[in-house]
């Protein structure tokens, strides 16, 4: 039998706010971003593991104020003052500046950015793993501005977040699969938005490989049991 060819297509990620599930892992946390004249100080730090929908939540934001997205590993490289300019900016993964190859610059170019957005009148929306006090900034006037920063967190998805999830990784992936299966899915699943990128991906590549569709007997090779 021939070998199965298989074509690594691009995923392409829904960030709109039709394709956002809201539950009561991330309800609260989805009221404090759309209530943005209340925010103290015009700043909010959003928190929440990896892969817990915090990008997909910012590019909400941002898609409903105009705003602009920079990742936190190119702040160093940035026109700070433009960045300023446009009132409404988010910055990505922030409490990975400690770690970039040059953090000092890194930290001044958030420390001004800071301070500029919010001289203008702007908003300042912040997405990381932790709270600010867990951050190990070399700035202190940077740390004592991000430590007096609210914070949204995102909780640990239940089940129909985690069935959310993976409807929309499979959508993602342009693929179709029966509501059933999920909920098979959900019971043998690690319960993380990770894990649900993971178990699609897995999937995917395995369908890929054999040619089949994705089944429960398919999954049942790689997902035999209930947690």
């Amino acid at each position: 039998m021939a070998e199965q060819l298989i074509f690594d297509l691009p995923v392409r990620q829904a960030l709109g706010r039709d394709a956002f599930f809201v539950s009561p892992s991330n309800a609260v946390a989805m009221a404090t971003l759309d209530a943005v004249d209340n925010w103290p100080s015009g700043k909010l730090v959003l928190i929440g593991p990896k892969g817990a929908g915090k990008t997909h939540m910012a590019h909400v934001w941002a898609s409903d104020h105009a705003a602009v997205i920079v990742p936190a590993q190119t702040l160093a490289q940035a026109d700070i003052p433009a960045l300023a300019a446009r009132r409404f900016v988010v910055v990505e993964d922030a409490d990975r500046l400690s770690s970039l190859p040059d953090p000092q610059h890194a930290e001044e170019a958030l420390f001004h950015l800071h301070n500029l957005t919010l001289a203008e009148g702007g908003r300042l929306l912040l997405t990381a793993q932790s709270a600010p006090n867990h951050w190990t900034l070399g700035l202190p006037d940077l740390a004592s501005r991000m430590q007096g920063t609210t914070v949204a967190r995102i909780e640990p998805p239940d089940d129909k977040l985690l069935a959310a999830m993976l409807v929309k990784q499979f959508d993602d992936r342009q693929i179709a699969v029966p509501g059933t299966l999920i909920l098979w899915l959900v019971k043998r699943m690690e319960r993380s938005a990770e894990a649900a990128r993971r178990m699609v991906e897995t999937l995917d590549a395995a369908a890929l490989r054999s040619g089949r569709p994705i089944s429960r007997n398919l999954a049942a090779q790689f997902f035999p049991k209930d947690e």
